[in-house]
């Protein structure tokens, strides 16, 4: 796969030398010339000193070859040019973008080309909740603009959902669990798999099933 990074900072780079290692090939455009000449050749790995808001740049650099785009720089509206341009002039099939401040994350839609976004904040929020929470349901994930996502529910003793099979829990049908985490063991759920009080459990919800899911869960 071929994989092109806006923004060639500490988040850009661990991106894509972890694309690198598992096999992709990676271009990274860096607006500070300084940046791309002090990085050391690597295989798979091909930098490239310019604007990634400038389209000229993009083409120079062969920045519509990608499978996927990463918006990974830290300025919004930066992120927000390059994510519109790779998919009106470029044609990009998948386009993920770094939300920095959480009060701009509601631009990060698909009129702006993005069809994923990563807000750190959130993610850490969700992760702490995630951590601490029992009989609360967790978003962990957004995707789809927002219209479909992954949640998260430690079954608490009164869960309306423990001692029944998945089956029998009468799930929303735009929505599935996709894992059971259950004493630090990743369950592959099945209809007849019986959920416990203290399971994590995992679900693939759409905006419109998440409050059945919630209450099938939850209560």
């Amino acid at each position: 796969m071929k994989v092109s990074i806006a923004g060639g900072g500490v988040v850009g780079q661990s991106i894509a030398r972890d694309l690198v290692r598992n096999g992709h090939e990676v271009l990274i455009i860096e607006s500070d010339p300084a940046v791309v000449n002090r990085q050391d050749e690597e295989a798979g790995l091909r930098w490239f000193a310019g604007d990634a808001c400038e389209v000229s740049t993009l083409h120079a650099a062969g920045f519509g070859a990608a499978d996927v785009v990463v918006a990974a720089t830290g300025d919004d509206e930066d992120n927000l040019v390059v994510s519109l341009l790779s998919k009106q002039e470029f044609a990009v099939p998948r386009v993920i973008a770094r939300v920095n401040h959480p009060k701009n994350q509601w631009l990060f839609n698909e009129s702006w080309g993005v069809d994923v976004f990563v807000s750190t904040p959130h993610l850490i929020t969700a992760l702490v909740e995630e951590a601490v929470s029992v009989g609360t349901l967790v978003r962990l994930l957004h995707f789809a603009e927002g219209k479909a996502g992954l949640v998260e529910v430690t079954l608490a003793d009164d869960s309306p959902a423990a001692g029944r099979p998945i089956s029998e829990l009468g799930m929303p049908r735009d929505s599935s669990v996709v894992a059971v985490v259950r004493d630090r063991r990743v369950v592959v759920p099945r209809g007849d798999t019986a959920l416990h009080a203290g399971d994590e459990v995992i679900a693939l919800v759409t905006e419109d099933s998440e409050d059945s899911v919630r209450r099938v869960l939850v209560g």
